[in-house]
């Protein structure tokens, strides 16, 4: 596993990370989620150290496009084998994938926390993919996880300044 300030690309999954992984369906079938705000402001912390970052979804979901176009954050939706396009999308950014942090929580995360340097879970990711987990952080999805992998990415690179 690398180090905190080693890491040059962070990719994160969106539902169960961003979201707690409940939705809401309406009448109409129109979904909504709920994310925690305070993750806009890590995802500025990491641009502000250098470390570019991607939201990589299976989902597509009008929700998800407008809450990354919100948080000025790409992404890419409607994924079903996420590591051929994580490893494109490093590749893109001329970074190795030994530098790239990856926060999932399920199991279609599973080969892209296996294939990263710093793979990441929040507090409340699903069993089996804890193990896979170079770092179990302190909050669920939905609830900050965001926020503080990028700040503990943010205050390594600047401690190693």
């Amino acid at each position: 596993m690398i180090e905190l300030h080693a890491v040059r690309f962070a990719v994160f999954d969106f539902d169960g990370v961003f979201t707690d992984n409940r939705v809401w369906t309406n009448e109409h079938g129109e979904e909504s989620v709920a994310c925690w705000r305070g993750d806009a402001l890590g995802l500025r912390r990491l641009a502000a150290v250098g470390v570019e970052h991607l939201i990589l979804s299976t989902e597509v979901n009008a929700a998800v496009g407008a809450r990354a176009r919100k948080i000025g954050a790409t992404c890419i939706q409607g994924v079903d084998d996420k590591l051929p396009v994580l490893q494109e999308e490093a590749s893109r950014r001329g970074v190795g994938l030994e530098e790239t942090a990856y926060l999932g929580n399920d199991v279609n995360d599973a080969d892209c926390l296996e294939a990263v340097g710093l793979p990441v879970v929040p507090a409340d990711a699903w069993p089996e993919v804890v193990p896979l987990a170079g770092l179990v952080l302190t909050r669920p999805g939905g609830y900050g996880c965001v926020r503080e992998l990028c700040d503990a990415v943010w205050r390594a690179k600047k401690e190693a300044a």
